[in-house]
This record gives structure tokens, C-alpha cells and sequence, in this order.
């Protein structure tokens, strides 16, 4: 691909790059969104928000910009319904090869025609998924008088029952805080955290559990990362790179540190399918590069990225990085030492967890170099009024009393889907995925949204003349679950034309018989059949 350039634009990543509107245009789009604005084209770096709802300060400006000048968003042609992007290849959205069991279907079904629910005889590693599906208890719940349907994964997973107990356990039997205590339950509890961080260590293969850094969640981990070890090595004019497929958590603390020291957001760049063009992520380089973040799966368009050369790529530049595997960790066999990671943060609740636990790694090296983030019990060493040592990591970013039991029930979790074996589970949800996606574009309407080759998990969509919320709202009223929204995705979906998808998600739980339910009631909800 060529990429355009210009004098003021010489790196060709501004507007009217890759099919991106001219400001010209983007001024005349605004006057026709917000007519209130006088066509001043006044539109905040996230896309169609008036200027005028913004808080009053200057927006976080995109590297070679001005910052005054409106950021370009992407208005692309829309996809045919149910159909390849254009100039894409028929079977790039529809895989060629049908998972085992889906020749026996043929869309659409009738409800009166359900075959026998075969999934569930299926093995996943060393259990029927018969047997799994037992051990999440919620699953054989109903739910508006209907077979609960649970395709909200990525929002949030369901617990199996292991951890249930686990947490049971841990207050019936070892509550206490940990450290500084000579008491047998302190001791209990303390190796109770400190196995689940050893836990957590090998599961996604770090060198320590000193590596291992508990912190509530995906977006306090990021934070961290921001605050403590990045913004510390940040001038006027410095960048950092991320990619359009970001989270909104793997935006904001990058924006927040921008603007307190005069950096600079680089964004790279995707096709229409959601995949990322790795040579223009390549291309963004350059001496003033700082830092780099990306997510390994996209929530919203469920795009597995190449983190691995991502890394390669940043460090052959000299340039640290933080995967953001929320969505991955518990799709894909993660090992953070074969990636080369530097930072890696992933939620509990994502991967079968509690909520409110998540864990973030980091090398010794950048561990050490970042800066304590809270200040506390527990991160220190000697407290004088005159000066305080810390504790080395990963304690020196622990401060105050931890989520304990919710740490030690992450680390079920993680023994739990250990057990099984993350292959298996990557593997099967791969048929799902693919069975999903044939069986989700039959419906008259329906276009699907994120159709990159490689992809986990989410099966987002759009159905033509349904509003999202009320394709949700049905889908509910049969008990089916699924997300319907932007999903803390917004820059991604605005650059697809969007403004929200309905987003079923799948775990290693599912069947191909509740993908065939989530099909039907779309086919009742839109009252046709082909």
C-alpha cells in the first residue's frame, strides 16, 4: 500500500491517510453532526463528540498534528450484509472448512427441529464439556423462563465451582491479612496469596512469582504502567504508540500522562476487517518514540494481533512494551517470556475469576525502575519522617491490604482451566467461533462486524433497521446474554462507520446448540426467512 504524504504530513499517517477523510470533509461532517458547533468542525480526538461537552482543556493531540486541528476518524463504505469486505476473498468472513457437527445443520432451523444437543458429548482436554458445563453452577440457571445462554464472555466470565469453594474456604478457614504476624492464620493466609502468585507465574510463564504484581483489575494495571514507570521518562514532543483497536482503558492513562508532560499519541492503523497493517504499525517509529500498547485480542471485533512481532518490532527500536491481554488470557496459551514482554496485564473476572483481582507482570528490569504508584502498609521497608525505603517488587506496588481471597481465587481459577489445558480450550472455542460466524450470517440483515482471519472469541454484529439495545432486549426475553453497546471500544467502531454492535462472546462452555438459539431468535426477531 502506498501511503500518501505531504509536506506538513511527511510520515503520511494524517488525515486523508489510508482512505481517512481530507479536514476539509471532517469540518463539513461536523456542520451536518452538530450544526450548534457553526461548522467550526470542533470534534473531540475520540470521534463524533461536540466540542462544547468536552471539559475545558486541550485535547490530547495526535503526533505530526496540530493541535488545533480536528483529528480525522474514518467514515469507510459499508460491508455488504453478511458478505467479505471488499476486494477480500468470499471465504474471508465464512471459514471454508465447517467445525465437527455443523454439516448436520443447515440455517436456518426451526425450533421444532433442534437436533440432539451434540456438543455436549464433546472432549474438551480431559473433560466432556458435558462435565464443565456442570461446574459452573449458573449455567443451569434459567433465565425469563428460558435455558440460560450465557454469550457475554467478554464482559465478564462466569465462576466454576472450584472457586466458589475456593473463596468458601478461604473465609471459613484461613481469613486473616497477611504478613507481620506471628498467628496461625496469618501464616495460612499468607501462603494462600503467595501460592496463587507462584500460580500465576507459571500459567503464563514468568521467569518469578516476584514478577507477578496484584492489582484490581486490567485498567488499575495500566495505570500503574502509566503513572509509575512511563511518565517518569516523558518530554514535550515524546510518543507513544497504540492501535486503533484499543479499549478505552488502554487509551485514557496514555491521554492523561500526554497531556500532563507534552507527549503524544501515535494510532496505527487497521483494514476494513479489523486486522492491523503491521508494516504502517512499523512505519510509526521514529527517535522520539517513547513507549508502545496494544491489546493482543480486540474486545470489541474479537482480532487476535501479532503480539509477538509487535514486541520485536519495539525492541529493535529500543522501545518497551505493555501487551494488554484482557481478552486473550483466557482464549489463548499466553506465555509472556516467549512473547518478550515487558508489561502484561490481564482481569481475574475474565478468565473465570473473581472480580476485582487482576494481575499485572512485569521484567525485573522495568519493575524496578517504575516508581511505587500508592504509598502504604505493606510497600514499605523503614518509615521515617524524613524518608521512606520500599520494598522491592512486587511488594513495593502492593500498598495497604490486598483483594487476598479474591487473589487466591483467581489462582483456582487459573489451576482450574490449567487443568484442562489452555490448547484444548484455544481449539474449541476456535470451532465455536467459526461455527458462530456461519451460523450468524444467514440471517437477512445481519453484518457481521470483525472479520479478520485471526480472531477469538466475539461474534459482534449489526442487523439492519434493529437499534442494538433492542436486538439485545429480545435476545434477553430467551434467555440469551449477550452485550449490546460500544463496549469501551468507541475510536474502533467509529472508524468502522458504528456507533455500537451487539456483541455475543463465547467461552470454552458453550455449544454449538446455544449459538444455533442465539441464530433462531434472530430469525424471529427479524420475522423472515431465506
Amino acid at each position: 500500500m502506498t501511503i500518501p504524504r505531504t509536506p506538513s504530513d511527511p510520515a503520511g499517517y494524517g488525515p486523508g491517510a489510508y482512505g481517512l477523510p481530507s479536514e476539509a470533509e471532517i469540518a463539513s461532517w461536523a456542520s451536518v453532526w452538530f450544526p450548534e458547533l457553526g461548522g467550526r468542525g470542533e470534534v473531540s480526538p475520540l470521534g463524533r463528540t461536540p466540542a462544547a461537552a468536552l471539559p475545558p482543556l486541550r485535547p490530547t493531540p495526535l503526533c505530526g498534528e496540530d493541535p488545533a486541528t480536528p483529528p480525522a476518524f474514518a467514515a469507510l463504505p459499508e460491508l455488504p450484509w453478511s458478505g467479505a469486505p471488499p476486494g477480500s476473498q468470499p471465504d474471508a468472513v465464512v471459514p471454508r472448512v465447517l467445525p465437527v457437527g455443523a454439516k448436520e445443520r443447515e440455517f436456518p432451523l426451526l425450533p421444532t427441529a433442534r437436533p440432539a444437543d451434540l456438543s455436549l458429548s464433546r472432549s474438551v482436554g480431559n473433560k466432556s464439556l458435558a462435565a464443565i458445563r456442570g461446574d459452573f453452577p449458573i449455567l443451569g440457571k434459567q433465565i425469563n423462563g428460558h435455558d440460560l445462554v450465557w454469550l457475554d464472555n467478554a464482559a465478564t466470565t462466569q465462576r466454576p465451582r472450584a472457586v466458589i469453594d475456593r473463596l468458601t474456604h478461604f473465609y471459613e478457614q484461613e481469613n486473616s491479612n497477611v504478613h507481620r504476624a506471628a498467628h496461625t492464620l496469618a501464616a495460612r493466609a499468607t501462603d494462600a496469596l503467595e501460592e496463587a502468585r507462584k500460580t500465576i507465574a507459571r500459567f503464563i510463564g514468568a521467569p518469578s512469582p516476584e514478577n507477578i504484581v496484584f492489582v484490581r483489575g486490567t485498567t488499575e494495571g495500566i495505570n500503574l504502567v502509566a503513572q509509575a514507570y512511563v511518565k517518569q521518562f516523558l518530554k514535550p514532543g515524546d510518543e507513544i504508540i497504540l492501535t486503533m483497536l484499543e479499549h478505552h482503558a488502554n487509551i485514557v492513562p496514555w491521554q492523561l500522562i500526554a497531556e500532563e508532560t507534552g507527549a503524544c499519541i501515535r494510532v496505527a492503523p487497521i483494514d476494513q476487517t479489523g486486522q492491523l497493517i503491521l508494516s504502517a504499525y512499523e512505519k510509526l517509529f521514529n527517535r522520539r518514540t517513547r513507549f508502545v500498547a496494544v491489546s493482543q485480542v480486540s474486545n470489541a471485533l474479537g482480532t487476535i494481533t501479532p503480539v509477538a512481532e509487535l514486541a520485536a518490532l519495539a525492541h529493535a527500536q529500543g522501545v518497551r512494551i505493555l501487551i494488554d491481554g484482557a481478552q486473550a488470557v483466557s482464549h489463548l496459551p499466553v506465555n509472556v517470556s516467549a512473547l518478550d514482554a515487558d508489561w502484561y496485564v490481564f482481569s481475574g473476572h475474565k478468565i473465570f475469576g473473581p472480580t476485582g483481582i487482576g494481575v499485572l507482570y512485569g521484567t525485573k528490569e522495568v519493575l524496578e525502575a517504575a516508581r511505587p504508584y500508592q504509598g502504604g502498609g505493606n510497600m514499605i521497608a523503614d518509615v521515617t519522617f524524613e524518608r521512606t525505603l520500599y520494598q522491592g517488587p512486587p511488594a513495593k506496588f502492593e500498598a495497604g491490604t490486598g483483594n487476598i481471597a479474591d487473589a487466591v481465587g483467581l489462582g483456582a481459577a487459573l489451576a482450574y482451566v490449567d487443568a484442562i489445558g489452555m490448547e484444548h480450550i484455544a481449539r474449541w472455542e476456535q470451532e465455536l467461533v467459526e461455527y458462530g460466524m456461519k451460523a450468524l450470517a444467514g440471517v437477512p440483515g445481519l453484518r457481521l462486524v470483525g472479520t479478520a482471519p485471526h480472531k477469538a472469541s466475539v461474534l459482534s454484529f449489526v442487523l439492519d433497521r434493529y437499534p442494538n439495545e433492542e436486538v439485545g432486549k429480545f435476545l434477553n426475553t430467551k434467555g440469551i446474554a449477550v452485550r449490546a453497546g460500544h463496549h469501551c471500544a468507541q475510536p474502533v467502531l467509529r472508524f468502522l462507520g458504528l456507533e455500537g454492535t451487539v456483541r455475543p462472546s463465547v467461552a470454552f462452555y458453550n455449544t454449538f446448540e446455544e449459538l444455533d438459539r442465539l441464530a433462531e431468535a434472530l430469525y424471529a426477531l427479524t420475522g423472515r426467512r431465506e
